[in-house]
């Protein structure tokens, strides 16, 4: 896999934090002036993205749309309320949880086939797992966040998918990789 080479600048960063604090500002408000225009070209852009919350270093909602198929701009908006108001993990995010909430935000590659498991970089690659009617992801920095090696790696992510931990190892799991730019 060839390194994903997008990046932002520092104001674009800064645009798309401050559109998912509008987003989930305006929900908690019983309000929705829309999504505003995206402030540079680069944000029309098609990418894949997921949206992290985390309270006090602890998650508080994370939700993606791994597909590049809709403006960077329009899904960091849609996931920034899924992530928030629609993650089945959480409750819905209240007034009360502001203090201290953190957004992060990870820019996905396209998905491609991983050719060989053992090429696996712990923190460059994101592992998307699928086997029949299970599917699992998991995002660059969860092994670095976690201390896992490439084999926890890939037996977690097969966890996620709720498959057994060596599904990985089975010809019938599909195995995908990408990168991400996080912030």
């Amino acid at each position: 896999m060839e390194k994903f080479r997008f990046s932002l600048t520092d104001t674009e960063k800064k645009s798309l934090k401050e559109l998912v604090w509008r987003r989930i500002m305006e929900r908690l408000d019983g309000r929705d002036s829309g999504v505003p225009e995206p402030p540079a070209d680069v944000l029309r852009e098609p990418y894949g993205v997921f949206v992290t919350l985390k309270r006090r270093d602890q998650l508080r909602g994370c939700i993606g749309h791994i597909v590049a198929d809709r403006p960077l701009w329009d899904n960091v908006a849609d996931m920034a309320l899924a992530a928030a108001f629609e993650d089945p993990r959480f409750p819905p995010l209240t007034r009360a949880e502001l203090e201290g909430l953190e957004v992060e935000i990870t820019v996905l590659s396209p998905l491609a086939p991983c050719p060989d498991p053992e090429r696996i970089e712990v923190g460059r690659h994101g592992l998307f797992l699928r086997r029949g009617m299970h599917s699992g992801l998991l995002l660059p920095q969860v092994p670095v966040e976690w201390g896992w090696d490439r084999l926890t790696f890939l037996r977690q992510t097969c966890r996620k998918a709720g498959l057994p931990e060596t599904a990985w190892k089975d010809p019938e799991t599909k195995i995908y990789w990408f990168e991400g730019v996080v912030f």
